[in-house]
């Protein structure tokens, strides 16, 4: 049983009753789109970042430092790539954590590896992932931005270019607050309550625009034209979709619902994915930003691992599915 066949239902009444739009229509079919993703969107972002919330209310910044600069650095790449899931910011947000995690001795390879998952992969990705094409294909993503993530912060470790740093970024702060949060439960509830209000607030326009730009497309764009440019059978799809991704900035609540329109106007799963991924792990402003701490050399060896990563993602995934 489809548990949203109620959404679809008040899709249904709203836009043929209530805007007494005339059925199999361009915009009828868009505007259906729309109220349907809209609301499955808000109610599943609503449920699990609640429960996220909840879990990273044990996981403070400087607990999470203490243990990454204690492991063995494979491990550390690991954890913290896993970190990067359930501490989700955007790759803007994520720099200061980041800047925290070398300052704190935390081995420079580990924290690109939280710097890639921590934007790449999230509750926002997860759900809304799972909400267009079901739990094979968000565990497909979420294991291949995590393979992502951890071989390259693995072989920027490799690489010794600590040198490339901005000499200030390695003067380590005394921090004195390592305590974990002792907080009670209840404190939590309301610390869940807040943080999911906020990220709602944050989101909600991206949200918005993404599905109505994905509605626009779902109605209105024929399927050939897409396919004609992004098909799967190019050898270019999906290094295109990478470098048009990349200069965009894009919250992972706005760029999803365009994926999946994408991939219903015929446009390969592997290729769509690249696309998200380019625009959720790279963008100028986190480039921006990082010029601050890190010299343009270092700037661009990390974009190009990555991208690198994602482009033969992006070819595997369109090979195999």
């Amino acid at each position: 049983m489809n548990i949203f066949y109620p959404v679809q239902l008040l899709a249904d009444w709203l836009t043929y009753n209530i805007f007494n739009i005339a059925p199999k229509t361009l915009l009828a079919s868009s505007i259906n789109f729309f109220i349907f993703d809209t609301i499955k969107i808000f109610i599943l972002l609503t449920l699990i970042i609640f429960i996220v919330s909840i879990i990273r209310s044990y996981l403070p910044p400087q607990k999470i430092r203490l243990v990454l600069s204690h492991k063995k650095t494979y491990i550390g790449n690991i954890l913290a790539s896993l970190l990067g899931i359930i501490t989700p910011f955007c790759t803007c947000s994520a720099i200061p954590l980041f800047l925290g995690f070398i300052q704190a001795g935390v081995p420079l390879g580990v924290t690109f590896s939280f710097l890639i998952a921590s934007p790449m992969i999230n509750e926002v990705a997860l759900i809304l992932l799972l909400s267009l094409f079901g739990w094979k294909i968000a565990l497909l993503y979420i294991t291949s931005g995590l393979i992502i993530a951890i071989i390259s912060g693995i072989i920027i470790g490799k690489m010794k270019v600590d040198n490339l740093l901005e000499p200030f970024v390695l003067q380590n702060v005394e921090d004195k607050s390592t305590n974990s949060l002792k907080i009670s439960f209840n404190k939590r509830i309301i610390y869940a309550k807040k943080y999911t209000l906020n990220t709602l607030k944050k989101v909600w326009l991206y949200i918005l625009i993404g599905v109505g730009i994905g509605a626009w497309i779902h109605g209105y764009i024929p399927s050939n034209f897409l396919v004609e440019y992004l098909g799967g059978d190019k050898w270019y799809a999906v290094p295109i979709a990478v470098l048009i991704g990349i200069p965009l900035y894009s919250n992972p609540a706005g760029v999803i619902p365009l994926v999946g329109v994408l991939t219903e106007k015929g446009v390969a799963m592997g290729t769509t994915l690249a696309f998200m991924m380019a625009v959720t792990g790279l963008s100028l402003p986190e480039f921006l930003i990082l010029k601050k701490i890190m010299k343009p050399k270092l700037i661009i060896i990390f974009g190009c691992i990555v991208a690198t990563g994602i482009m033969l993602t992006g070819l595997l995934f369109n090979m195999v599915l």
